[in-house]
């Protein structure tokens, strides 16, 4: 039976429309910025303090864009399934990799779904969720 971890995600977005995407130190995934709730917090109280921890920007609690939950496979923990808090927000600022990040890169979303190092979450729900809105509710074939 896997174990469950509770998570915030924010999928950031830029004035271009690309997503920032993070990797943890040590792991070859790239994912969003999140991670873990702390106790007694709130998914938006951990979405904007892993924001701030990971990447250095300060998100603005009352503008994060609740994008619902998802459940599925861990990226870099084997046996391990998530239930993601996600959020959405723009980025102001210029992120910089801090904490656990070892590396932020800017994609397009067709690009980055392309890519074999993108976490499930990504893959399976944020990045089809963004083209199908830029495909009037149709995510193109890739």
């Amino acid at each position: 039976m896997p174990d469950f971890l509770t998570v915030a995600a924010v999928r950031l977005l830029d004035n271009e429309g690309r997503i920032l995407l993070a990797r943890k130190r040590g792991t070859s995934m790239f994912m969003q910025p999140g991670g873990k709730l702390e106790p007694g917090e709130s998914p938006a109280q951990a979405a904007v303090r892993e924001v701030r921890e990971e990447t250095g920007l300060d998100l603005d609690p009352g503008l994060l864009e609740d994008l619902g939950v998802w459940t599925g496979p861990a990226a870099n923990e084997a046996d391990t399934e998530i239930v993601a808090h996600l959020f959405g927000a723009s980025v102001r600022g210029v992120p910089r990799a801090a904490a656990e990040l070892e590396e932020l890169l800017w994609a397009r979303p067709a690009d980055a779904l392309l890519r074999p190092d993108i976490a499930p979450l990504l893959r399976d729900h944020v990045l089809p969720g963004l083209l199908g809105a830029a495909f009037g509710g149709r995510a193109p074939r890739v």
